[in-house]
């Protein structure tokens, strides 16, 4: 069957072939070409065995990844599919048949293979499920679960809502539709950009698909076959934002060492009961194998702690009262005590659902309704989602798969040995409006509302509504002025402090008289900008350091993977707005620490602009690979200066108190016009090419840091033919 691959300016990938399986060899195929390297870095940390080639900097992933056994689960989770969905099923195997073809000539091009020694494995069926749920165990942010935890402990429940917002660990997103009464054509405009890890090479990959089914163009994610989350198939398309659903539960387990090595959990019954266990060897180069020990009770795998080894083992039946086995009971477990170990469960480890049965049928989607019929069998991750079509048709719902229980799972652990705590079905999906002919969806409470507990403030969605209400119509070109909005609402509680102080020095005053008259809006080249931040990092640093939140500092007994969600000054930097107008704070002066923090600045005022210090740095999975080797009279790369913050539309996020670098912000760009698919736009921040030195590596990055999209070229004619593949 003939598959023909054509390329635009951009390098952008457009794919042609006689049915949906072959398109999806193309798919593979190209994907391993352009993206090789990224493609083999994502399919070991699915595995759990990419510290084999990237060294101890990538251990603690690995271990993450086999405790909590996302290969296991991706292998699970595949034959569910071949049970459920053959069709699908063969369709990812296709895929998967791709990569292979085009993985070694991909891995001659990319020269991080040599520079590692890593030789390309071959991709098994399951590996596009396995980078799935690596690439997105992370996003309901469980680990927000052990920050509860400890801040219950020592704060109080009230600490739950104080720190209670989009904090390190989420991945937000904002998304907006424009019906068609708010356009110049008459036909509704989706519009958004995804809040993620700036990985480099991107997270997001531009591609059209297209066979005598369908003809699709969106953002993929390498590794997975079609286009989940943004695509447009000329009659319908839809994008998506993280529904800040809670749907992963954290179970603090009692666990026991058997006289056979093997090991035993406490169950809701008061019975020990045999727990599944084994040892596994995680090669790491240049440092010794690491041993680990892989538990699963039947709530989930264990990624934290473990069995007791010394001491008495035996507890009381905290229903009954009487002894679990014929040894002295030596404790009562209450949830005071610190977790020994802390078991996941989560509903593609449950039921072996991921949701791909959906990707097919979205690419065959001809209206809203085909959308909606295909997220009815969405699960991971849950997802708040606007769809449009040129019947005039819109959806606005949320997508996905979230346990009913207990309020307790929600918030923080819960003992697996006590009843309650399981799961007992399914929530039905909320669905959302489209008012007065715009919908907004930027990770606030929403439709989602039920199913969550911390969301995104509701800054970003106001602003973007906002925005879109002041013009009576808009057009495809007209959203990038949105995309790149700077104004930062959370500003406003540090202001109103720093208002009120009187008998500052008179270069303080200066300061805040100058931050009073501040616009607000955290622009590249703003020196007010930059005085702002530098002032709230040093309230996040006095905040952090103040004897109330001391035994909060230093909350390491967990992996360390999970420490960015554990960190003091991370929590507290991005709560800053709720710390700061709470009614009471734990004792803290607020009005006393925003004082000390303006003198500081005042005496040490920042040089330049907020965009010299607020620089871009991509996450790349070999630490201080630069674009490119600069040649011998050219200076060494610097990564460039951005605009925007952590709560502005154009979400730039940074830690303040720690640095000012942005790890996190918009993934891609997109403008899906329903009236003309040729109007549609997208970016990336990168380029299409994943390899170092490539004219398409990274093209994109100017357009991107100023707001332009690159057009989406649907005609054939105009796009350049790279080659015909027969078969």
């Amino acid at each position: 069957m003939t598959i023909e691959t054509y390329r635009d300016a951009w390098g952008i990938p457009h794919l042609r072939a006689g049915d949906a399986h072959a398109l999806a060899r193309a798919q593979g195929r190209v994907t391993a070409l352009d993206r090789a390297w990224q493609l083999e870095v994502e399919r070991h940390r699915a595995r759990g065995t990419s510290a084999s080639f990237l060294g101890p900097t990538a251990l603690a992933w690995d271990l993450l990844a086999r405790r909590a056994r996302l290969d296991d689960t991706a292998r699970r989770c595949f034959a569910a599919l071949e049970r459920r969905d053959p069709e699908s099923a063969d369709w990812v195997r296709t895929y998967t048949d791709g990569v292979n073809e085009g993985l070694d000539e991909g891995a001659r091009r990319a020269p991080e293979f040599a520079s590692t020694g890593l030789v390309p494995g071959p991709w098994e069926p399951w590996h596009p499920l396995g980078v799935w749920l690596a690439t997105h165990l992370l996003f309901a942010g469980f680990p927000a679960k052990l920050w509860r935890e400890e801040a219950v402990r020592h704060l109080g429940e009230e600490a739950v809502a104080l720190f209670a917002t989009d904090g390190p660990g989420t991945s937000g997103s904002n998304g907006w539709l424009a019906g068609g009464e708010r356009t110049t054509t008459g036909q509704a405009v989706i519009a958004g950009d995804p809040h993620r890890l700036i990985e480099a090479p991107g997270v997001y990959q531009q591609i059209r698909l297209a066979c005598p089914e369908f003809d699709v163009f969106g953002l993929a994610v390498p590794g997975v076959p079609g286009i989940a989350h943004f695509g447009h198939t000329g009659p319908v398309a839809w994008a998506i934002t993280n529904a800040m659903a809670d749907y992963q539960d954290l179970y603090r387990e009692r666990l026991r060492r058997t006289a056979d090595g093997g090991v035993e959990a406490l169950d809701p019954d008061g019975r020990w009961r045999a727990a599944a266990r084994h040892m596994e060897r995680v090669q790491v180069a240049g440092a010794d194998p690491v041993e680990v020990e892989v538990i699963e009770t039947p709530r989930g795998p264990v990624i934290s702690g473990g069995p007791q080894d010394t001491g008495e083992d035996t507890y009381t039946d905290t229903r009954t009262g009487r002894d679990t086995d014929t040894h002295t009971a030596t404790h009562t477990p209450t949830d005071q005590d610190p977790p020994l170990a802390i078991a996941l469960r989560h509903p593609a480890r449950v039921t072996g659902e991921l949701g791909f049965g959906a990707l097919l049928p979205l690419l065959r989607a001809r209206s809203v309704a085909d959308v909606d019929r295909a997220l009815d069998r969405w699960a991971e991750p849950v997802n708040v989602v606007l769809a449009a079509d040129v019947h005039g048709g819109v959806l606005h719902r949320v997508a996905g798969a979230v346990p009913l229980r207990a309020e307790a799972n929600r918030i923080r652990l819960v003992p697996a040995w006590e009843p309650g705590h399981e799961w007992r079905g399914w929530h039905p999906m909320p669905r959302g409006a489209v008012d007065d002919g715009i919908a907004v969806m930027a990770n606030q409470r929403g439709p989602a509302s039920p199913l969550g507990v911390e969301f995104a403030p509701a800054h970003r969605a106001d602003r973007i509504r906002a925005l879109l209400t002041r013009e009576a119509v808009w057009s495809a070109g007209d959203m990038a002025a949105i995309h790149m909005d700077t104004h930062l609402a959370t500003a406003a509680p540090l202001l109103d402090l720093l208002a009120a102080l009187d008998g500052l020095t008179p270069a303080a005053s200066a300061l805040r008289g100058r931050l009073l008259r501040w616009d607000r809006h955290m622009d590249a080249g703003s020196t007010a900008a930059a005085a702002y931040a530098a002032v709230r990092a040093a309230v996040v640093r006095r905040l952090a350091a103040h004897p109330a939140f001391a035994e909060l500092a230093a909350l390491t007994a967990h992996p360390e993977v999970f420490h960015p969600w554990l960190a003091l000054l991370h929590r507290i930097a991005h709560a800053l707005e709720r710390l700061l107008r709470a009614e009471r704070l734990f004792g803290v002066d607020r009005a006393a620490l925003v004082r000390e923090a303006v003198e500081e600045v005042a005496a040490n005022p920042p040089r330049g602009a907020w965009g010299d210090t607020h620089r871009l740095a991509p996450w790349r999975a070999l630490a201080g690979t630069p674009y490119d080797t600069p040649e011998d009279d050219e200076p060494p790369y610097e990564e460039p200066g951005l605009s925007g913050d952590h709560d502005c539309v154009l979400c730039t996020s940074a830690v303040p108190g720690l640095t000012d670098l942005s790890a996190r912000g918009p993934s891609a760009r997109y403008v899906w016009d329903l009236a003309r698919r040729d109007d549609s736009l997208w970016v990336v921040p990168f380029g299409a090419s994943g390899v170092s030195g490539s004219p398409h590596h990274r093209d994109q990055l100017p357009l991107w840091l100023e707001g332009d999209l690159v057009p989406v070229v649907t005609d054939w004619d105009l796009l350049k033919k790279e080659g015909t593949d027969g078969r």
